[in-house]
């Protein structure tokens, strides 16, 4: 048997199981805050006009586990109930960057100078795309989007809005629904990764292709059209470090991936207009971009690798056990999605 053929369930399990106790924290802080933060709340907070509405929209999408398909009903709601076209753009751009899961889960692979850069450039850029949006048009009403547009796995958190007690609706949403969400996407994430460590050389994809801006214009066009959210998509940008994509071009492929899709991007263009969605995108690109030749000012892809071989401070029992409940939780999540759909039908 090929040694690579042992490496790959060897490497998946160690990515879930450093990933297990951060993300498990991570759906339990999600879940507060689908409760401690609502989309009526979000709504009553982000009309008005002027920068404030904006820099709050940006603010609020950060921790949100909102993913780029499940962003559209609460963006198209908010902008229904009075958010500017700049808000809503702020909200748009900011969400599905990054969330409070992936925060925690960027912090076990790529450490946590990685796991503060993505919130902050999601928060910038978020504000950039608003006020652009705000200069550059009239905040017209625009015609309602069908908020059939949401029709990804993703978006079936809007079910569960009518849980009894509040503790109970946080580890609901926290451990059901958002595993149900983002529960297989985020396996293949672990298992790609695991394949690109057994099946690539370090360093390979740097002969390919150099580290620099091309490195990072090409991971940032490849993650335009590729849907992958924005936990999923972590373990696949530690495995292309690992190859020898520089830390820059994979937090472009990290921006630009979450982000953009064909639903959210029609949606923009219905909701808010072509020029808000011109400026959506070209924000989403600068960003990736000049987000990702400033990180690779900062980080070295040889600090990541120490991140990678050094986080740890927790003991092996613990990342273990929790990945062993991580797995148990994520394949629930499945069978209750699949369980789901097919009463649906």
């Amino acid at each position: 048997m090929p040694p690579w053929l042992l490496d790959i369930p060897m490497d998946f399990w160690g990515v879930l199981a450093e990933m297990g106790p951060y993300l498990l924290f991570g759906f339990f802080a999600a879940g507060v805050l689908s409760v401690l933060i609502s989309p009526g709340w979000i709504e009553r907070n982000l009309g008005g006009g002027g920068v404030w509405p904006i820099l709050k929209a940006s603010a609020f999408g950060v921790p949100l586990p909102l993913c780029s398909c499940s962003v559209i009903p609460v963006s198209t709601s908010i902008r229904r109930h009075g958010a500017s076209k700049g808000a809503t753009t702020a909200f748009l751009i900011s969400t599905p960057q990054t969330g409070v899961d992936s925060i925690f889960a960027t912090l076990s692979l790529l450490g946590w100078v990685y796991a503060i850069y993505r919130p902050i450039v999601a928060l910038i850029t978020g504000l950039l795309g608003g006020a652009a949006v705000s200069l550059t048009g009239r905040d017209d009403p625009e015609s309602d989007a069908p908020s059939e547009a949401c029709h990804e796995a993703c978006c079936h958190h809007c079910e569960d809005q009518k849980q009894p007690g509040r503790f109970q609706r946080a580890v609901l949403y926290g451990f059901v629904t958002l595993p149900r969400d983002i529960g297989l996407t985020l396996l293949i994430g672990i298992a790609a990764a695991a394949l690109i460590s057994a099946l690539i050389p370090e360093g390979y994809f740097s002969e390919l292709v150099p580290r620099g801006p091309l490195q990072i214009l090409v991971l940032m066009l490849a993650g335009i059209p590729v849907y992958i959210c924005a936990t999923a998509s972590i373990p696949v940008a530690a495995g292309l470090i690992v190859a020898g994509v520089s830390p820059g071009a994979a937090f472009a492929l990290l921006m630009t991936g979450p982000a953009t899709n064909a639903a959210t991007v029609a949606t923009i263009w219905k909701v808010l207009g072509r020029r808000a969605c011109l400026v959506y995108m070209a924000t989403i690109m600068a960003g990736g971009f000049f987000g990702g030749l400033l990180l690779d000012q900062i980080l070295t892809p040889q600090q990541i690798h120490h991140a990678m071989k050094h986080a740890g401070w927790m003991p092996m029992w613990v990342k273990h056990a929790s990945a062993v409940v991580l797995l148990a939780v994520l394949v629930v999540g499945i069978f209750t999605g699949r369980k789901k759909h097919s009463h649906e039908s």
